[in-house]
C-alpha cells in the first residue's frame, strides 16, 4: 500500500490519506460536468450569506469575482484540476483562496458538502432533462414527418410476428410518436420532482446561521426548497425517475431499431437506410449492415442497466449521507448523455429512410390478411361473430390446401359451401385496400385518421412548454 505525501484537509487525522484509496475515492471525471453548476450555486451561496449579514460585502464582493474567473478558466480549459483535493467542490474552494485570499475560506460557511453537492447534481440533471426534452421533440417531429408522406402506404400489421391485418406505415410510425409523447411527459414529471433546492440542509440538520434558503432556491430557479434537512442530503430518488425514464426511453427506440434491422433484410426489403447510418464487412463486399440501430439496441441494455444500479445503491441506506451516494453519478451521467445521444442520431437517421412501397404492399396481401374482414362480412350478413370465425378459418384452410396466396383467388364457390351468405360483393371486402380504409374511426389505420393523428401530435409539439 503507497501513501499519499499531501497533508490531510483536517488536523484531526494524524496519518495521510492512502494514494490507492485517493485514487479510489476521487470522482472528478464525473464532477467536471457539474463544476460550472457548483460555481454558479457558490455564486449564490455567497450572495445569500452577504445579504443575510453573514459575511461582509467586500468578501462577497471579492468571492463573486474569484468564482467569475473559476468559471472562465473552466470554460476556457484552463482551470487545473487536482486530484489531491478528491472532488469538484474543494478544487473550487481551493482556486478562489488562491485567488482571493480569506474571503474564500468564508464561502463554505453555512454549508456542507452535502448539500452542496445534491444541489449541483440537482442542477445538472434539470439542465440535462431539458436538453433532453428537446431531443426528444425532434425525434417525434421525424416520426411525423415521415408518418405523413407514408399515411397511405400499405403494410401488414403484425401479431406474434405473423402477419395479421393490413394497416398504414403512417400509422405503424405514429405508434412510435405516442410512446415518445409518454416519455417527454416522464421527464418532465422527473424534472418537477427533482426541482426544489437541497441548499440551506448542510449537512443533515440545517444551519445554526440565519440563512434563507428561499431566496438561495429562487436564485437557482427552484420552484421550491426541501421541506426535511435529512431528506434533501439524502435523496436521490430523482436519479431513480431519470434512469427509470431513460430506460423506457430506449426501450422505445430498441423496438423500432429491432424493426429497422429487419425492415432492411432482404427477407422484408421494406426500406433503405441512408449511407451515413450503414456500415459495409470487411470481408463480405455486397454487406450493407444497418450498424446504427444495432448500436442503439445494444446501448439500451447498458441504460436498463443504470436503472437496477440507481434503485439497488440506495436500497439500504441508512438516513442521512453516505459515501455509497457518490456512486450515484456514473448511472445519472452514463443514462442522460447515452439517452440523449440515441435519440438524436435515431431521429437523423429516420430522415434518411426511404420506403420500398411495392416490397410493403405486396407482404400487406400476403398470410390472409384480410380474414378479419371477410369475417365482419359474414357478421354484417346475418351470422353470430364466433359462426363467422370458424367459417373464415375454414375457408383459409381450403385456401392453404390449395397454395393460394390470397382468399381472393378462391371461387365465390368454394367459400359459399362454408356461408351460404357470401355474395359477388365480397371481393370488396378481401382487398387489402379496403381494409385499411374501412377502420376510419379516432386511432384507426385509414390514411385520413392517421392525418389527424399527426395534426393532434403536431399541436402538442407546437406548445410553448419545452414538456407536455
Amino acid at each position: 500500500m503507497t501513501t499519499s505525501t499531501d497533508k490531510t484537509w483536517s488536523p484531526l487525522f494524524k496519518e495521510p490519506v492512502s494514494a490507492d484509496f485517493r485514487d479510489f475515492h476521487e470522482c472528478l471525471d464525473q464532477d467536471k460536468r457539474i463544476a460550472l453548476h457548483d460555481v454558479a450555486g457558490s455564486r449564490v451561496h455567497a450572495d445569500m450569506l452577504a445579504r443575510a449579514g453573514i459575511i461582509s460585502p467586500a468578501d462577497n464582493e471579492a468571492i463573486q469575482g474569484g468564482l467569475a474567473a473559476i468559471a472562465r478558466e473552466m470554460r476556457e480549459g484552463t482551470f487545473a484540476w487536482k486530484k489531491e483535493l478528491e472532488d469538484v467542490h474543494m478544487n473550487v474552494e481551493q482556486r478562489l483562496t488562491d485567488l482571493v485570499g480569506d474571503a474564500g475560506k468564508r464561502l463554505h460557511t453555512a454549508r456542507s458538502r452535502n448539500d452542496q453537492n445534491a444541489t449541483d447534481i440537482r442542477l445538472y440533471a434539470r439542465d440535462e432533462l431539458d436538453a433532453l426534452a428537446g431531443e426528444i421533440k425532434v425525434l417525434i417531429a421525424s416520426f411525423v414527418d415521415l408518418a405523413e408522406q407514408q399515411a397511405a402506404t400499405i403494410m401488414p400489421g403484425f401479431t406474434h410476428l405473423q402477419v395479421a391485418q393490413p394497416i398504414t406505415f403512417g400509422h405503424h410510425l405514429m405508434a412510435y410518436a405516442e410512446m415518445f409523447l409518454r416519455d417527454l411527459e416522464r421527464v418532465g414529471q422527473a424534472r418537477s420532482r427533482l426541482n426544489v433546492s437541497p441548499l440551506g440542509a448542510a449537512a443533515l440538520a440545517g444551519s445554526g446561521y440565519p440563512i434563507d434558503p428561499e431566496y438561495s432556491a429562487q436564485a437557482l430557479g427552484f420552484a421550491d426548497v426541501c421541506h426535511n434537512s435529512l431528506d434533501a442530503v439524502s435523496d436521490r430518488d430523482y436519479i431513480c425517475d431519470i434512469a427509470n425514464a431513460g430506460a423506457l426511453i430506449m426501450v422505445h427506440l430498441s423496438r423500432f431499431c429491432e424493426e429497422v434491422i429487419m425492415w432492411c433484410t432482404p427477407m422484408f426489403d421494406f426500406i433503405e437506410v441512408g449511407d451515413q447510418f450503414c456500415t459495409g464487412s470487411s470481408i463480405m463486399p455486397q454487406k450493407r449492415n444497418p450498424d446504427l440501430a444495432e448500436l442503439v439496441r445494444g446501448k439500451a441494455a447498458r441504460v436498463i442497466g443504470n436503472l437496477s444500479f440507481a434503485v439497488t445503491l440506495n436500497k439500504n441506506l441508512p438516513l442521512a449521507f453516505n459515501k455509497d451516494q457518490q456512486e450515484c453519478k456514473p448511472p445519472l451521467t452514463d443514462t442522460l448523455e447515452t439517452t440523449r445521444g440515441a435519440v438524436s442520431v435515431v431521429a437523423q437517421m429516420i430522415r434518411t429512410i426511404k420506403v420500398h412501397k411495392d416490397k410493403m404492399l405486396a407482404a400487406a396481401d400476403k398470410g390472409y390478411s384480410t380474414a378479419t374482414d371477410l369475417a365482419d362480412y359474414l357478421v354484417r350478413a346475418g351470422l353470430p361473430f364466433r359462426d363467422a370465425h370458424h367459417a373464415v378459418a375454414a375457408i383459409v384452410g381450403l385456401a392453404r390446401e390449395r397454395g393460394l396466396g390470397t382468399l381472393s383467388q378462391l371461387a365465390l364457390a368454394d367459400m359459399r359451401r362454408f356461408a351460404s351468405v357470401i355474395g359477388d360483393d365480397v371481393y370488396q371486402v378481401l382487398t387489402v385496400e379496403g381494409s385499411v380504409a374501412s377502420r376510419n374511426h379516432t386511432g384507426g389505420t385509414a390514411p385520413g385518421q392517421v392525418h389527424r393523428q399527426i395534426a393532434r401530435v403536431r399541436a402538442m409539439l407546437a406548445r410553448p412548454s419545452i414538456h407536455l
